[in-house]
């Protein structure tokens, strides 16, 4: 993303800054519509290529999916390998200006350099996960390895040795102890590969 992102200001084309900050590669952008500063992935894609199990390419319009905050929902046929964006015109060198006030500001904010999966929870309506978070006293928290980042409370950091169980747990917790306190659910923003945490004993 922060490769595209640069590309973008090189061939003057405005918009593009905002993936600037977001880890990771495009696919997973599609994936769940990644986004950040008010702009997200889907607003500028016009068409998707899909790889299935068979190997079998399939390509999809903007139209044959139905997308959200951080939500994509359309054809099951397999993954994402390729995408046409379209961005606007504009001045590369004020885009450039652009992603670096980003990337500072994200650098204040967010706990750059260490291992973490990105943004755990999405927003809820009207309000913020990290405020939340934050208000019922969660900063700092930890279970195994994996700990609430006291500089994001929507970050959950790797101290070390954090296995995917800790993460998933201490997850969980979030969500119990936020829905107890204050009535709201918290909805994952990252995807869990593999066996649910409950079914993992059994």
């Amino acid at each position: 993303c922060a490769k595209l992102s640069r590309f973008c200001a090189e061939q003057d084309l405005a918009d593009g800054e905002f993936l600037a900050g977001i880890p990771g590669a495009l696919g997973g952008a599609l994936a769940m519509n990644a986004g950040a500063w008010g702009d997200d992935t889907w607003s500028h894609v016009e068409q998707v290529t899909t790889v299935d199990r068979r190997g079998c390419l399939h390509i999809h319009t903007r139209g044959d999916y139905e997308v959200g905050y951080r939500h994509v929902q359309g054809s099951r046929e397999g993954w994402f390998v390729e995408a046409v964006l379209a961005f606007t015109p504009g001045d590369g060198e004020e885009s450039r200006r652009r992603v670096k006030d980003l990337l500072s500001r994200r650098n204040r904010s967010q706990p750059i350099g260490q291992p973490s999966c990105g943004s755990v929870f999405r927003n809820p309506p009207g309000d913020h996960a990290a405020r939340l978070i934050e208000a019922a006293g969660l900063k700092g928290t930890g279970i195994g390895g994996a700990m609430i980042s006291e500089k994001h409370a929507n970050f959950i950091i790797n101290t070390g040795t954090a296995t995917a169980a800790d993460m998933e747990a201490l997850m969980a917790r979030v969500q119990g102890e936020i829905h107890a306190r204050f009535g709201t659910e918290l909805v994952p923003e990252v995807r869990i590969v593999g066996e649910p945490l409950g079914e993992m004993a059994s």
